[in-house]
C-alpha cells in the first residue's frame, strides 16, 4: 500500500516557502497566489455564517495580512461590511490575519492585547491559514493565541493545525487549494487506511503464525493492567498470547483471564521463547525484583518490544537488540527527559522527537494529538476526535495493540501509529457519550479492525 493512501502531508513554514517558489514566474506571481487565499476565506466565511453584516478583518503587515484585506474587499462586494480594524468589538465576525504560517516565538505587547480582544469579543473568529500566536511548524503558543472557530488553511494543513495547542485553538479546519504543487514533508497526519497494512489471518496461519504476543507484569494490586492489554492484543487479532506475573498474582489472572497463557515471572523465558513480540511494563510495579526483572530482559530480548507505565520508570539508554516502541504520557516522558509535564505539553513535537532520539527508539507521546517520532526519521500525528480516551486503562489497551501488530510484523513506526488509530477508532464506534471504560474498547475492537 503506497504510503500516500494513509499519511497526509503537514507542512511547516519552510514546506510552504518552497511550494510557493515552485509555483510558475514567483515571486512576481506572489499576487495570483494571494487574490486565490483572499477570495477563498472570503468565501468559507460568507458560507459558515451567511447572516454576518459586519466583518472585522484584523490585518498585519505580511502576505497574511495581504490575505485579509483580499477578503475584506471580496466581502465588502458581496455586500457585506467589512473593514479592515482593530476595532473588534462590534462585529459579528472577525477575520484573523494578523500573523500567518511564519510566525514563531511570543506576540510583542501591542499584538498580546489586540489578541486577548479578539478572544474577548464573543463573536465567531474566521483565522487565515493559522490562528495568530501559534507556530505553524510545531504548534506551540509562546504567549496568548487566537481561538478561531473556523482555520481556512491554504494547500495543505500546517503541523501547527494538527499538534497541540495550536490544534484546539484552530476550531474547523478548511483546507483550500490555490495551485501550489506538493512537496515532500517531514510530518505526515495519520488517517484510518493505515488499518489496511495490519496483516489479517492467512487460511495458513496457526497461532503462532499469526502474531504470538508475551505481556509481562502483573504485579499484586495491579493485575488489572495487564488483563487489559492481553485482552487488547487477542481482540486485536493476535492469534497466542501469553502473561507472566508474580507467583503473587497468579491465582487472580487464573481467575480474570480465560484465553492466555499464565505464567510467572519464574518462567518468563518460556513465554519469550514463542513470542514475536513482547509487552513490558503494564502493572509491573517499581520494585527492585520489578526493575531488575526489566533490565535483563530489555538486555536479552531479541524481539520487537514495546514499554509502557512502570517499564518506563528510571528508564536508561541502552543498547537494544530488537526495536523498541516507548509509549508515555507527558508525565513519563518528562520524566523521561527530565523536564517539567509543563514543558512536554508546551513542546510536545519537540518531546517526542527527544525521546525518540535519546533512547533510539520509536517514541508514541500519548494525547489527542498522539505523536508517534523515529529516531532521526518520520514524524507521524493520529488525531483521536474521542474525549473518552480520558479514562484509565487506554494506556494499557494501546499497549496490547502495539505489541500485537508488532507480533504481526508491521514495521515499529507503523504498528505504534495503527494502534493509536485502532483505539480511537473504537472508541469512537461506541454508542455511549460517557461512561466508557477500558474494557469496553477492548470489546469495541474486533468491529473496527480490517478484514479479508
Amino acid at each position: 500500500m503506497p504510503e500516500a493512501s494513509f499519511l497526509e502531508p503537514l507542512y511547516t513554514a519552510e514546506e510552504m516557502r518552497t511550494a510557493e517558489r515552485r509555483y510558475p514566474g514567483f515571486p512576481s506571481t506572489a499576487p495570483e497566489l494571494m487574490e486565490r487565499a483572499g477570495a477563498a476565506v472570503a468565501r468559507v466565511a460568507l458560507e459558515r455564517f451567511p447572516d454576518a453584516r459586519r466583518f472585522a478583518v484584523v490585518c498585519g503587515g505580511g502576505s497574511n495580512g495581504g490575505d485579509g484585506r483580499i477578503a475584506a474587499r471580496v466581502l465588502r462586494e458581496q455586500g457585506r461590511d467589512a473593514v479592515e480594524t482593530h476595532a473588534v468589538e462590534q462585529a459579528d465576525v472577525i477575520v484573523d490575519a494578523l500573523f500567518g504560517t511564519g510566525f514563531r516565538g511570543e506576540p510583542r505587547q501591542e499584538a498580546s492585547a489586540l489578541i486577548e480582544r479578539i478572544n474577548a469579543a464573543g463573536v465567531p473568529v474566521v483565522a487565515v491559514d493559522l490562528p495568530s500566536g501559534i507556530d505553524g511548524s510545531t504548534g506551540e503558543s509562546g504567549g496568548v493565541a487566537v481561538h478561531a472557530d473556523v482555520t481556512v488553511t491554504f494547500h495543505a494543513p500546517k503541523v501547527g493545525l494538527a499538534v497541540a495547542p495550536g490544534r484546539f485553538r484552530a476550531g474547523e479546519v478548511v483546507r483550500v487549494d490555490i495551485g501550489l504543487e506538493d512537496v515532500g514533508t517531514e510530518h505526515r497526519l495519520v488517517t484510518e487506511h493505515i488499518l489496511g497494512l495490519v496483516p489479517t489471518k492467512r487460511p495458513e496461519d496457526n497461532k503462532y503464525s499469526a502474531g504470538s504476543v508475551l505481556v509481562v507484569g502483573g504485579a499484586p494490586g495491579l493485575t488489572g493492567a495487564i488483563c487489559l492489554a492481553a485482552e487488547a492484543a487477542f481482540r486485536a487479532d493476535a492469534g497466542y498470547v501469553a502473561v507472566a506475573v508474580p507467583e503473587a498474582s497468579l491465582p487472580v489472572v487464573e481467575t480474570k483471564l480465560l484465553e492466555p497463557v499464565k505464567l510467572t515471572w519464574e518462567h518468563v523465558a518460556d513465554g519469550v521463547a514463542k513470542a514475536t513480540a513482547v509487552a513490558l511494563g503494564p502493572g509491573l510495579g517499581r520494585t527492585e525484583e520489578a526493575k531488575r526483572l526489566r533490565d535483563r530482559l530489555l538486555a536479552e530480548l531479541d524481539r520487537p518490544v514495546v514499554l509502557d507505565a512502570d517499564a518506563l520508570h528510571e528508564l536508561e539508554p541502552m543498547r537494544w537488540l530488537a526495536p523498541v516502541v516507548l509509549t508515555p504520557h507527558a508525565g513519563e516522558l518528562a520524566r523521561l527527559l527530565q523536564e517539567e509535564t509543563a514543558w512536554v505539553d508546551a513542546h510536545r513535537l519537540e518531546a517526542a522527537r527527544r525521546g525518540a532520539q535519546r533512547f533510539d527508539a520509536v517514541c508514541l507521546l500519548k494525547g489527542a494529538d498522539t505523536i508517534v517520532a523515529e529516531p532521526g526519521g518520520r514524524v507521524l500525528v493520529c488525531h483521536a476526535e474521542a474525549p473518552a480516551l480520558a479514562t484509565a486503562g487506554t494506556g494499557d489497551v494501546l499497549t496490547g495493540i502495539v505489541a500485537c501488530y508488532l507480533a504481526k510484523g508491521l514495521e515499529p513506526v507503523l504498528a505504534a501509529a495503527a494502534a493509536a488509530v485502532a483505539l480511537a477508532k473504537a472508541v469512537r464506534s461506541i454508542s455511549a457519550l460517557s461512561g466508557i471504560v477500558a474494557s469496553d474498547v477492548i470489546a469495541a475492537l474486533p468491529r473496527v479492525l480490517p478484514r479479508d
